[in-house]
């Protein structure tokens, strides 16, 4: 069913996604242009200008199907950076470290978001003039969902299935002859991937992980709070 959506909270939640999908696939790039792949940027991609790496489905129409659906969270995915892996200095080791730096850009956000959002609730700027109060609380819901998406695109990422990056990870430190198997399946690999989404794997892989994260970034106090925001 379709539900009514709040303008402000849509901005509240859509401003982290887009920096969110932003900084993970920016770390990509930059990651393969450290160690010796300019592909990204000589196709502009190494940069932290959102706009360069929307993608109309997954930056657009699945993240406004998932708010005129009533969901309390906003999901979404930019453009993969292109990265020619034949370029890296040393293949195996710098595909993993290309691989997880979107990862660990995420969790770093999270982190970072999670350390201000704790602070704002423990300071007294919440204490401020109602109008001042409303921007604070907006910030702090903003931090809130930056900690939550980071959380997600990190711990979805690391899923090994193709095409995350997770995969390819796996793919690296297999043995050659394992991986070569592995990379067969690399045609199925949506088809698994709504296989775990449909049957409920995937919920409870990814809640398993996220909570603790959540729990870490914005301590419970804070995460009882986030979390009567969103529902």
């Amino acid at each position: 069913m379709f539900q009514a959506f709040d303008l402000n909270k849509l901005v509240v939640m859509i401003v982290p996604l887009l920096f969110a999908v932003t900084i993970h696939e920016f770390a990509h790039g930059w990651m393969a242009y450290r160690l010796g792949d300019p592909t990204a940027k000589l196709s502009g991609r190494l940069t932290l200008n959102p706009i360069k790496h929307l993608d109309i489905m997954g930056s657009f129409i699945l993240p406004m199907m998932l708010l005129l659906f009533g969901s309390p969270i906003i999901f979404g995915y930019a453009k993969p950076v292109p990265v020619n892996f034949a370029n890296l200095r040393n293949y195996r080791r710098d595909a993993i470290l290309v691989a997880s730096a979107g990862v660990v850009a995420n969790l770093l956000c999270a982190i970072v978001c999670g350390m201000l959002f704790q602070f704002i609730l423990q300071s007294r700027l919440l204490g401020a003039e109602s109008i001042s109060k409303l921007i604070v609380l907006d910030l702090l819901y903003m931090l809130g969902y930056s900690v939550l998406i980071n959380s997600i695109l990190a711990v979805f990422n690391m899923i090994p299935v193709p095409p995350l990056d997770g995969s390819r990870i796996l793919s690296m430190v297999l043995p050659p002859q394992y991986a070569a198997q592995f990379a067969y399946i690399e045609r199925f690999g949506m088809i698994i991937l709504i296989f775990l989404l449909f049957t409920g794997i995937l919920n409870g892989i990814m809640s398993f992980f996220i909570h603790p994260i959540l729990r870490i970034c914005l301590g419970n106090d804070g995460l009882m709070i986030f979390l009567r925001y969103i529902m």
